[in-house]
């Protein structure tokens, strides 16, 4: 049996096909010369949920359809006399509703290729694809040799370890020759760390590597631990708001010149009102910055007041939640959430409002020669400008309104007239 157990595109479209014509695990394992153990991984972790249902059936997967005798869930058709659960609206209305999981899918071949109900189950499918199958590992080949290989937890540590001692004027070496049992990672690594901006420690607090010319090399990246999105993705979110009336906050980046300068954006959804803070670099730590400057500006009740839930895409910057969620005491003043990948419609608003961002700073203009005072000027037009859903009065004014205007005042945003207003480069013209 070969030692290389990645298979390739053909041999998963020789799966799927065989799949089909319902082989075993056991003998297209014999087939691909792999172990079963191999082929089964693979068929259970790259199956593709499907919600089809076959043709002229009722799309009712409730475990009681048969036996539920329920009338009249829908209140707006009081004539209707037909069971509920002979409608295909029976799952959305009915608060029993308890869908039913097809016991075949729990065992091998654990997905619908070539089941021999598949033409008459209403049931939730799973079926492998061997197009989605190949690009799904493609994807995690990729992601898995990008990055810092280091999780949020191992990173924090770290950071503890290594940054104060930094600050004392001590050189990584001397840190890891003195201290070589705390540490599961290299010196070189620990220097990238630093150089990547992913340590609160920075190259200029060690001035021998200053004096050192940089070589041209794409910026370090702290990959994502999938592990950080555990009880933080999009589903519990929206399950989360569902029971609670809590305002959201919808936080994105905004970028400049790649490895130049970068805007933090937080868009308050209750007034539309934008926040914008420059960063250094677009790393998680730069987020973190900003994160402990507003609940040292605000105060810790008014911070949470503001910024009890909050929405992010998969980007790294946004990749260290218990260090968002929670203050330096481990006090918890936030909770941070996911979207799901690749679907920024899911935090609609603070995306749409970049517009006006991009009217005064276009996309290619670097931010490298702007000061915090410089985008609070920005946001003092921006959220001074009237919008026609909020019944033509501006963001400035409603979120006065709900919070007074003194958060707006340490936050150095302030009110701009409406013939004043300004939404073009010229505004930040040097």
């Amino acid at each position: 049996m070969p030692k290389n157990k990645h298979l390739a595109y053909t041999e998963r479209l020789q799966i799927e096909q065989w799949l089909r014509d319902r082989v075993s695990i056991k003998q297209i394992a014999q087939k691909l010369n792999k172990s079963t153990s191999t082929v089964s991984r693979e068929i259970r972790s790259h199956a593709t949920a499907s919600n089809k249902f076959p043709p002229y059936r009722i799309h009712n997967r409730c475990v009681k359809r048969n036996d539920c005798q329920k009338h009249y869930l829908c209140v707006n058709k009081p004539s209707c006399t037909k069971r509920c659960s002979t409608c295909s609206l029976c799952n959305e209305m009915c608060e029993d509703y308890q869908e039913q999981q097809c016991y075949k899918l729990f065992e091998p071949p654990y997905v619908c290729n070539g089941c021999t109900d598949e033409y008459q189950c209403v049931m939730q499918k799973k079926y492998y694809i061997h197009s989605k199958a190949h690009e799904a590992y493609r994807e995690m080949l990729v992601e898995s040799r990008v990055g810092a290989n280091i999780t949020e937890d191992e990173l924090l540590a770290l950071d503890e370890i290594v940054s104060p001692l930094v600050m004392r004027g001590q050189s990584v070496h001397h840190i890891v020759t003195h201290n070589p049992d705390q540490f599961e990672v290299s010196e070189k690594s620990i220097y990238r760390y630093v150089a990547g901006g992913l340590l609160k420690a920075r190259n200029i607090d060690m001035p021998r590597v200053c004096r050192i010319k940089s070589r041209k090399s794409k910026p370090v990246e702290h990959k994502v631990d999938s592990g950080c999105r555990i009880g933080r993705t999009y589903a519990e979110f929206l399950a989360f708001i569902e029971t609670s009336s809590l305002p959201v906050v919808e936080i994105d980046s905004v970028i400049g010149r790649i490895g130049g300068k970068v805007l933090l954006t937080m868009m308050f959804k209750s007034c539309d009102l934008m926040l914008a803070f420059i960063r250094d670099r677009n790393t998680s730590q730069s987020v973190i910055d900003v994160f402990n400057y507003l609940d040292e500006t605000l105060g810790r009740e008014m911070f949470s007041q503001l910024l009890p839930v909050c929405l992010a895409d998969n980007g790294s910057e946004f990749s260290n939640p218990k260090a968002l969620e929670y203050n330096t005491q481990g006090d918890r003043r936030t909770r941070l959430y996911y979207c799901d990948p690749f679907s920024s419609f899911q935090k609609p608003n603070v995306e749409l409002n970049h517009e006006f961002i991009r009217k005064v700073l276009p996309k290619g203009r670097s931010f490298d020669d702007l000061t915090q005072n410089d985008i609070s000027l920005m946001m003092s037009h921006i959220n001074s400008y009237s919008r026609e859903k909020l019944n033509d009065k501006s963001p400035f004014d409603m979120f006065s309104f709900l919070y007074g205007f003194g958060i707006l005042e340490k936050l150095g945003i302030s009110r701009i007239s409406a013939n004043e207003i300004l939404l073009k480069p010229s505004l930040l013209k040097k």
